[in-house]
């Protein structure tokens, strides 16, 4: 049992002592107490105020005083004001690193076959063009957050919409077939996923000099935009698209397979995957019929030029389109029709989109129409809303001027951890192989890390340059800690020492306290993380960790300790953070070298 769980039930205990009144122990949450003050659990004393029939400080004593008597892992309480503020026997810490090291797949709750079933959207991204930076915040944090459900013991499928279909991708399908020549990414040497995103490009140089052009003639903007042949073809094209044309269909398929092929690759470096990838292309279909069957139902009305809209104006919206009166759908029906199939694949019972903030609106929507539909999770989905990321100005060039590419960004990231590891000799004796796995882990690791230790809600400005650092609250600092950690363990083994611990032989110190303290909080945080849908979270969790544990490697002798017990004591402690930490930041999607 946690020390956690230890104090929660004499809380209760003593509750029952005190004022005759059962209260469950599950409800009663200690806290870490504070630095300023003196203790290690705080208990909040204001829920029993009704219980006690007394003021805080004196029902915080009398449950403190209760404590210190009845409860042999207390060795002392203070009062301020309502919170009891309780110390922790010395001795036993010991206990509590002992059960730490003894439990399985500490801090993690098993899948059982009663789990609930989390579906997580992310990524979405659409064929015309490579994944681009704020995809990779995207994909950073529906992966992390995909892990976290899994450690909270939810069933979790990490899953995929890819919108492959409209007028943007025959801009670039359009622009391969006047001015490709029959390029194939082979022949160029490129990745499908930057040749096709090349043509989306050339195409809009040609459309830009085409309005230019019109407009030199004297139409106005809107006329040019109106007459321009170029997007009058891609319309054309998007028409024989829906039509099953099948050479348009063709080449379609053609070159979404080369973005399709560039896309996993980006997604296998970058560390992330789906259970279940769904198409755009086969879900608008679906939508439009969910949509015909709400009329039908009477939850959608049909307006005299044959549009569908729904009215959501008792709930404080507005009327909203679901098919225009050409019968096309726009992207709320492909969300319906998205939810349909997903429903018919998996018994869902929480659905969350990682999507940017920018769609707030659209999922408030989304969730009244498929709660109106009879999904039963419609109206309690989740809109992962996350903010904007950004790079500084001059910090990288990107390949068409105006968006970085995923790819550019993980190439820049080794690169830089190449350099700044060799200056400070952390590939020092290591083999090109190796040196270059290195960097590939503290580049990526630290490009994870600096995005996922901010708070996922707000907007936030990615410093390649700052992320590497050795120093700091940084995936590399990190990283370096448990290659330190890991370090020490191979002397160790490599020295035969006894690694055998005595709990109750010595009683740890304040460093080592604080540490196992630390580990202790692993499983409430991982709990919290899953609550409040933060990755960011975890990962200041584990810098706090870790900078405790360089306190205390600071500070005190491990392999040159000479009492037996405390050295074992030590090693032992030493191996749990390492194993805390690389369970952490692997909720994080980082890898953590054994060497550095």
């Amino acid at each position: 049992m946690s020390i956690d769980n230890i104090i929660s039930q004499a809380v209760a205990d003593a509750v029952k002592a005190l004022y005759s009144v059962e209260v469950d122990a599950a409800t009663i949450v200690p806290q870490t107490t504070k630095k300023e003050f003196e203790g290690n659990l705080t208990i909040v004393v204001f829920p029993f105020l009704k219980i006690s029939r007394k003021n805080p400080e004196a029902t915080a004593k009398e449950l403190g005083e209760y404590l210190q008597a009845n409860c042999e892992a207390v060795k002392c309480y203070n009062v301020i004001k309502g919170f009891l503020n309780i110390t922790i026997e010395p001795s036993f810490w010991a206990g509590v690193l002992s059960h730490i090291n003894d439990t399985p797949n500490y801090g993690f709750k098993p899948v059982t076959a009663e789990s609930e079933l989390v579906m997580i959207e992310y990524s979405s991204p659409n064929t015309n063009k490579p994944l681009h930076l704020g995809h990779v915040r995207n994909n950073l944090l529906g992966f992390s957050l995909s892990e976290i459900m899994k450690a909270n013991g939810y069933k979790v499928v990490k899953t995929n919409i890819v919108n492959d279909r409209g007028i943007h991708i025959c801009k670039s399908m359009l622009a391969w077939e006047k001015w490709g020549d029959g390029i194939t990414p082979e022949k160029a040497g490129k990745k499908g996923d930057h040749l096709i995103g090349d043509f989306y490009v050339l195409f809009d140089k040609h459309y830009k000099a085409e309005l230019k052009s019109l407009m030199a003639a004297g139409k106005s903007e809107e006329e040019a935009e109106k007459e321009s042949t170029l997007m009058q073809e891609a319309r054309e094209m998007l028409q024989k698209w829906e039509a099953g044309d099948a050479k348009v269909r063709g080449v379609w398929e053609m070159m979404n397979g080369w973005v399709y092929a560039g896309f996993d690759e980006t997604y296998k470096r970058l560390g992330v995957d789906f259970d279940k990838i769904y198409y755009e292309s086969n879900t608008y279909l679906e939508g439009k019929d969910k949509v015909l069957e709400g009329i039908e139902k009477g939850v959608m009305y049909r307006k005299e030029d044959g549009s569908v809209w729904a009215d959501l104006t008792n709930d404080g919206l507005d009327h909203k389109l679901l098919l225009r009166s050409d019968g096309t759908s726009v992207y709320m029906t492909q969300d319906i029709g998205t939810a349909k199939l997903r429903y018919q694949d998996y018994p869902i019972d929480k659905m969350i989109y990682v999507v940017g903030n920018e769609q707030n609106y659209h999922f408030q929507v989304l969730s009244l129409l498929l709660d109106r539909l009879g999904f039963k999770w419609g109206k309690d989905l989740v809109h992962f809303s996350y903010g904007m990321v950004e790079l500084p100005e001059g910090k990288m060039k990107s390949r068409e001027g105006t968006v970085v590419d995923a790819d550019d960004l993980m190439d820049e990231m080794i690169n830089t951890a190449r350099e700044t590891s060799a200056e400070l000799g952390k590939l020092d004796g290591c083999s090109g192989e190796e040196a270059e796995n290195i960097s590939r882990i503290i580049g990526l690791g630290a490009l994870k890390y600096f995005m996922l230790k901010v708070d996922p809600r707000k907007n936030m400005t990615f410093n390649p340059k700052e992320s590497i650092d050795f120093n700091g609250n940084t995936g590399p600092f990190i990283q370096y800690t448990y290659a330190r950690i890991q370090s020490v363990l191979r002397k160790v083994a490599e020295s035969a020492m006894s690694q055998a611990v005595d709990a109750v032989a010595f009683e740890p110190n304040e460093k080592e306290i604080a540490l196992i303290q630390r580990l202790a909080d692993f499983p409430s945080v991982v709990e919290e993380a899953g609550k409040a849908y933060s990755p960011a979270q975890i990962a200041n969790y584990t810098y706090d960790l870790v900078k405790e544990y360089n306190q205390f490697y600071h500070d005190y002798s491990i392999m040159k300790e000479e009492n037996a017990d405390i050295r074992a004591f030590r090693i032992c402690l030493s191996r749990n953070v390492g194993e805390v930490i690389s369970r952490a930041m692997g909720l994080l999607g980082i890898e953590v070298p054994e060497r550095m």
